[in-house]
């Protein structure tokens, strides 16, 4: 089953807000397609995690056994889907990125650092956002104007 992950945001002064790099971070909540258990913990993803998948399957960006049923589940990023959000798309759910899930189900994400932006009419580069808070701001001296990234929520929806 695929999951697109859909990013919503209130942007000031910014577009091209996206994850950089191989390294970034996608911070999960899975549950388990067998059983449902929902791990209690957030799980990270990244695009150059790869792991084997049992009986020559291919690979998956994350492998896990379930803790109640011992299921084996996997998770992967689809890196090609990745898509950044604009300055025209403020306000408005849209698809960031897409997973390939095999056994379970992502419930809930996370943003933390490692996203970037740049200025809407001026492109300065915003290389740390960090969106941990739901909210960031910064300045833009190119600008001489605030920028922001504002009450960022997500949902996911089933492709």
């Amino acid at each position: 089953l695929k999951f697109a992950l859909h990013f919503k945001a209130t942007l000031e002064n910014v577009t091209n807000v996206r994850p950089l790099g191989d390294d970034f971070r996608w911070f999960l909540k899975l549950k388990c397609g067998n059983c449902g258990e929902v791990s209690d913990k957030w799980q990270y993803v990244t695009p150059m995690d790869s792991v084997p998948l049992k009986g020559g399957r291919g690979s998956a960006s994350m492998v896990q056994k379930c803790k109640l049923c011992s299921r084996e589940n996997s998770i992967d990023i689809l890196k090609d889907t990745v898509t950044p959000y604009n300055a025209e798309d403020s306000e408005k759910f849209k698809p960031m990125v897409q997973f390939e899930c095999r056994g379970l189900e992502p419930v809930d994400f996370q943003p933390q650092a490692g996203f970037a932006a740049e200025g809407a009419e001026s492109g300065t580069k915003f290389p740390e956002v960090n969106l941990l808070e739901k909210d960031w701001t910064d300045y833009d001296e190119n600008a001489s104007e605030s920028v922001g990234i504002y009450e960022v929520t997500h949902q996911f929806v089933k492709c």
